[in-house]
């Protein structure tokens, strides 16, 4: 039998390569997309799309019902990719800017989240992954409100990891470093005049989407998943100089790199 899977954030990048990729390993891939006009190219792809604002509630909660129908109520995996960054010194950033940095990043994945629970319980043994980030540990000027989402996120996910932790259900993390997608085209800028810009080390380090596949496999098919998937040279640097060096040492390293 087919296995259900539910993708987030599907019309481009890291959503649109793994649905494809999945598809083709044999899932049932449920595409998760915002805009109307690409429901139509993503089942073109073989893929069940479904509308999916995750910064309206009533869409989540109609995915959810639409998921329930589709599934006859068992579902083995959720993928919780859909995002975006809102960049900006923090007092560029008006309240209702962060509000919905984190309504999308991160209420909407809490909501769809729980009421898929039942449905991951119901199949057995159950996996989550979540798409978090390099910024979900670590902060830079300029991008506050998206680290902040993504902080938030990875607490969240541990949190949840553990308290589904006697049940057959795995939840997981990736946390990619620069990836080459459209993430950073589709930006929303708080200062148009001086737009947070990645640094260049950035771009020399940075994979195609593709480099996060056998970690969303080894995250869905290995008997034991892994916590955490860090992807990328950044991040897993990153990762390891958080933990060994000085706070003060960390902000002078990623002050300088984030300066243009």
């Amino acid at each position: 039998m087919q296995k259900n899977i539910l993708i987030t954030g599907c019309s481009s990048g890291i959503g649109l390569i793994s649905a494809l990729d999945l598809h083709q390993r044999g899932y049932r891939v449920l595409a998760g997309c915002r805009k109307p006009e690409d429901l139509t190219r993503l089942n073109e792809y073989g893929l069940t799309a479904i509308q999916l604002d995750m910064d309206d509630p009533d869409s989540i909660e109609h995915a959810i019902n639409t998921v329930t129908t589709l599934t006859e109520g068992r579902l083995f995996g959720l993928f919780n990719n859909a995002g975006f960054g809102q960049y900006g010194p923090l007092t560029t950033i008006t309240r209702q800017q962060l509000e919905r940095q984190f309504s999308t990043n991160f209420f909407g994945v809490h909501q769809l989240t729980m009421g898929l629970l039942p449905l991951l319980r119901a199949y057995g043994p159950a996996r989550i992954i979540n798409t978090s980030s390099v910024m979900g540990f670590i902060a830079t000027p300029g991008r506050g409100a998206y680290a902040a989402s993504k902080y938030a996120l990875e607490a969240w996910t541990d949190t949840l990891r553990m308290e589904v932790a006697n049940e057959l259900i795995q939840v997981s993390l990736l946390e990619p470093g620069p990836i080459t997608t459209d993430f950073s085209q589709n930006v929303q800028q708080a200062d148009h005049d001086n737009p947070v810009e990645n640094p260049g080390i950035a771009a020399r380090f940075a994979l195609p989407p593709q480099a996060l596949l056998p970690k969303i496999h080894h995250a869905l098919e290995s008997r034991s998943a892994r916590r955490r998937y860090p992807v990328t040279l950044v991040s897993h640097a990153m990762a390891i100089a958080k933990r060994l060096l000085p706070t003060c040492l960390m902000d002078s390293i990623l002050n300088n790199r984030t300066k243009k």
